[in-house]
């Protein structure tokens, strides 16, 4: 109102423009920009060219309206980018230029396709623009350049036909002689990397990739200036604080989006030969370079390197953590941790080799160059994660090691470490650390009470491994701490406003009630509203914008000569939530990440849904203020959240088989399938999607037809299976089916899994229409890779098991019969052991579901297992064998000559005693009574064909009790 009577009595023009930009208020900032419209829409004056400060002051007025709310500007976008074409092309004034950039980027996310032509048109221009701006501010043109990076995310097809241009403007800042700020590079890598991800197939079939890395290596591995390291290898360095916007880092992070993106074979056949130069140099900061390049190609090609290149690695980032230089040495162990974390169990087979190296930078732990130190303890808790049984030699040693530096470090980043480690030990030993337990308590026990803010990161960590511990130690001596640790867990929450220590403590909630669900009944309506308060919580959401901006000065007459006012920009209110740079810190995204985590886990274990249909949609918006666009991992973190709460309410129903709780699973279901399944449709993200598919494989494992009793649930489901096992990575053209990034072949295989839940969960004939689509896609992948051939033929096998139990599972199996044994046949022969290892099975579960159908096939088939047998090493394909023998004998005794067989099964006992599995060990026996009971004289004839030590060993397990 009192805006309203300054405008009738004539405010100045000046005053109402400063308040479109100023005030705090967005209603403010919105009744300004009316009443200026309404003031100069009939007084408005064509600018004279030769007024360039006008231009820029109205351009910077342009894009300050259009970044504060770009939509009522759609019927204007034309005009506007005609406007910026013009403007783009006046080479001599980067101001006006810059702001142009400014405004069309604010554009770009609303721009239809009526404007995509014109928009593509201006690339090029666009390119040479920013050239300019480079050599007139090199600050304006980094922030110019994130035009393309909302290009590529609003409508990444109209830069495809100029990917070339972009990448070789990129790579030319990268490679310019003229000094140019670290800013400026790490923008053009980070577009190079974005690129890749959305377009890799584009790139490889531009032939840019042997470019991209000519000019990505020299970043990789540049020395530090004089007296200067790099902030990763700085002593006594706070990783937390470790610069990750340099431009090494990035350099890095376009390698790792390769690896991500692209299929291996292309990616190393250029890539290795620069990694091995640089591993085989005598710069240390080389050799680190091609270290780093191995440890990022880890995540993204793991299976090419366990499959072909391992060994040869391993061996050379082992020899590197005996290397002169501590830099080296370093990038050393980041590597082994990369290994570790992502080329498991293969590398789990090394220990022999890699624990007593490991456990020598233990045994000398130099406290002042705490730098080195976590990257010592980050290999060997990675590599102690997965080791299982293996560590029960080593637990002495490093209990000894661990314990000691909880009792004597004086550093306390030190403890840390030990504190965290001791969880990786947990992890794997599992029972066995027992004996270790109460000092362990003991020593947690003082970092949990300490409240000091010093003290946080380790009072933190301590509560982390208390977590491990709940889960690993067992029930029996950790359920006399469960109520304290909930007790525990409520003061901390109440009293310390950290999102860091509740995300932890809310792990710790949700690891009791795997342990003693009870102790957590009384408190959680406590325990659900501060969760649900820290998925509601802004905390730490912020908008990253330049907080300055450059003005005309318009008191110089002098076109040459410009005056810079700064002017502090106000916080703004109800931005768009799709403006480049909205971010939340890390520490609260990890915060409502793991919150999603623990209120799924502590539903399911309570038997409660803890916040029924409320939290559904509450998990959609769980980083506010930006609902429609959460952050992907927490986003993951929610769909697995409410595929447990389905999980739970069908468990609730199972306990207490009312109509009431039928409704009400019915009812989530009705909520919960149909995010799942649009999320697959339109989700970009592959790992978001992997997390939906895993919940929804969840949910259909656990409620089985009840989550397929929506009328054409059953079809969408399928379709978007078919959907995603279809498609070629992300909508890039493809020219090589045949070759794909890892990670997109993962992303088929979560789809996968979900057709043999579908076939166990409703008749045969209903889902046979489904099948008949789908087993085309599956078997269309025995001509690729390994992996891809082990994931068809393990997919059939687990289709084929899921008919034995369905109605006209049988008759269904047996019209399959001809379509499938050859291709199993044809896996059984296969070079790779677990592509036979998944045949074997496949064709096992075939015998157990068509049964008598495929009697005429039993003689093939048992030639085929006993040719194996007779060179088989590997154990698990032998277990195998042994297993789909008894399907056979199971379905079809009458087709199985039991003289043979029970020879064949003796036999194999003889080739891997000890090795089967209990499981497989009992059925064998529970299987040789059976058989003796009820065929005792084909039995007698049998065993008198054995050996006398076979026949003693049989009779005994057999008479056994």
């Amino acid at each position: 109102r009192a805006l309203h009577e300054l405008y009738l009595c004539g405010l100045s023009l000046t005053l109402t423009s400063e308040l479109i930009v100023a005030p705090p208020s967005h209603q403010i900032r919105q009744s300004a920009a009316v009443m200026l419209r309404m003031r100069v829409k009939k007084h408005w004056k064509k600018i004279s060219p030769d007024h360039r400060e006008r231009l820029a002051v109205g351009l910077l007025l342009l894009s300050k309206v259009v970044e504060s709310n770009p939509e009522p500007f759609k019927p204007h976008y034309r005009q506007l980018l005609q406007l910026f074409g013009t403007v783009l092309r006046d080479l001599d004034n980067p101001t006006a230029m810059y702001y142009s950039i400014l405004t069309l980027t604010a554009m770009t996310a609303y721009t239809g396709t009526e404007e995509m032509n014109l928009m593509r048109s201006l690339i090029p221009t666009l390119i040479i623009a920013l050239r300019h701006l480079i050599k007139a501010d090199q600050d304006q043109a980094s922030e110019a350049m994130e035009v393309f990076d909302e290009l590529m995310e609003s409508e990444v097809s109209i830069m495809v036909p100029h990917i070339t241009e972009i990448v070789h403007f990129c790579l030319e800042v990268r490679t310019r002689n003229t000094t140019l700020t670290d800013s400026l590079r790490v923008k053009a890598l980070s577009c190079i990397a974005f690129l890749i991800r959305l377009k890799s197939k584009t790139v490889l079939k531009q032939k840019l990739l042997n470019p991209i890395l000519q000019t990505v290596f020299p970043v990789l591995s540049a020395a530090p200036p004089p007296g200067e390291e790099d902030p990763e290898d700085e002593e006594n360095s706070n990783e937390d604080d470790t610069d990750n916007e340099s431009p090494k880092h990035f350099a890095a992070q376009v390698i790792d989006t390769m690896a991500l993106h692209m299929p291996p074979e292309k990616l190393f056949h250029q890539l290795m030969p620069l990694t091995q130069a640089c591993l085989a140099s005598d710069n240390p900061y080389e050799r680190k370079a091609g270290l780093m390049c191995l440890a990022v190609l880890a995540e993204g090609c793991a299976d090419h390197i366990r499959t072909k290149m391992l060994s040869s690695m391993l061996q050379t980032v082992c020899q590197s953590l005996s290397d002169s230089n501590q830099v080296v040495r370093s990038a050393g162990l980041f590597a082994l941790g990369q290994f570790s974390e992502h080329l498991q169990p293969e590398v789990s087979k090394y220990c022999a080799e890699l624990m007593p190296l490991l456990l020598g930078y233990m045994s000398a732990l130099n406290q002042a160059k705490i730098g080195h130190v976590t990257k010592a303890f980050y290999a060997l808790e990675n590599f102690l994660e997965n080791l299982g049984s293996e560590i029960e030699p080593y637990l002495p040693t490093l209990m000894e090691t661990m314990l000691s530096a909880l009792s004597n470090a004086e550093n306390l980043k030190l403890k840390e470490l030990a504190v965290s480690a001791i969880g990786a030990i947990a992890n794997a030993a599992k029972e066995k650390l027992v004996p270790y337990f109460l000092p362990v308590i003991e020593s947690l026990k003082g970092f949990l009470t300490d409240t000091r803010d010093e003290m946080r990161s380790l009072q933190t960590q301590a509560l982390d491994t208390l977590s491990v511990l709940a889960r690993t130690i067992g029930k029996e001596v950790f359920s006399p701490l469960a109520a304290e640790c909930v007790q525990l867990g409520l003061n901390l929450t109440n009293t310390i406003d950290d999102p860091d220590l509740r995300r932890c403590t809310y792990s710790l909630f949700s690891a009791v009630s795997t342990v003693s669900p009870d102790c957590l009944n009384p408190h959680l309506t406590a325990i659900t509203t501060i969760m649900l308060l820290s998925l509601k919580s802004t905390e730490g959401a912020h908008l990253e914008e330049d907080k300055t901006f450059v003005l005309l000065d318009d008191d110089d007459d002098d076109d040459e000569a410009q005056g810079d006012t700064i002017l502090d920009e106000e916080g703004t209110d109800n931005v768009d939530p799709d403006i480049a740079g909205f971010s939340v810190e890390n520490a609260y995204i990890d915060e409502k990440e793991d919150t999603c985590d623990a209120l799924g886990e502590i539903a399911f274990n309570t038997g409660v849904c803890v916040c029924g249909l409320a939290f559904v949609s509450l998990t959609m918006h769980s980083v506010s203020p930006s609902p429609q666009f959460p952050h992907e991992d927490v986003l993951r973190a929610a769909f697995v959240a409410m595929g447990q709460f389905c999980r739970a309410q069908h468990k609730v129903w199972q306990e207490n088989p009312t109509e009431a709780d039928h409704q009400a699973l019915q009812k989530l279901l009705g909520v919960v399938l149909p995010s799942f399944l649009e999320a697959v449709h339109s989700e970009r993200e592959r790992q978001v999607v992997m997390g939906v598919l895993e919940a929804m494989n969840a949910v259909l494992k656990a409620c089985q037809g009840e989550a397929l009793q929506s009328p054409g649930r059953l079809q969408e489901i399928s379709q978007a299976i078919r959907d995603t096992v279809c498609q070629d990575g992300g909508g890039d053209e493809a020219d090589d089916e045949e070759q794909q990034a890892e990670y997109d072949a993962m992303l088929q295989e979560f789809a996968g899994e979900g057709i043999p839940l579908l076939a166990s969960a409703v008749p045969a004939e209903t889902f046979q229409p489904y099948l008949n689509e789908l087993l085309p896609l599956i078997m269309n992948k025995l001509s690729y890779t390994v992996a891809d051939r082990s994931f068809s033929v393990g997919t059939l096998g687990e289709i084929l098991q899921s008919l034995v139990n369905v109605s006209g599972g049988r008759a269904c199996a047996g019209k399959l019969s001809n379509q499938l044994l050859p291709v199993l046949v044809a896996g059984v022969r296969d070079s790779d052991s677990e592509v036979r290892n998944n045949s074997v099975f496949a064709l096992g579960a075939l015998a157990q579901a068509a049964g008598p159908l495929v009697a005429r096939d039993y003689p093939m088939m048992l030639s085929l297992f006993s040719n194996l047998l007779s060179k088989e090493q590997d154990r698990r394909v032998i277990d195998n064998l042994c297993a789909a023998l008894c399907r056979m004998i199971m379905s079809n005794m009458e087709g199985v000559p039991l003289e043979q067989v029970l020879s064949m099964h003796i036999h194999s006992w003889d080739i891997i005693p000890g090795i089967c599995v209990p499981e497989t060990q009992n059925t064998l026996v529970m299987l040789l009574r059976d058989v003796a009971q009820r065929h005792s004289k084909e039995f007698e004839v049998a065993m008198k064909s054995l050996p006398a030590e076979q026949k003693m060993k049989l009779t005994g397990a057999v008479s056994q009790s």
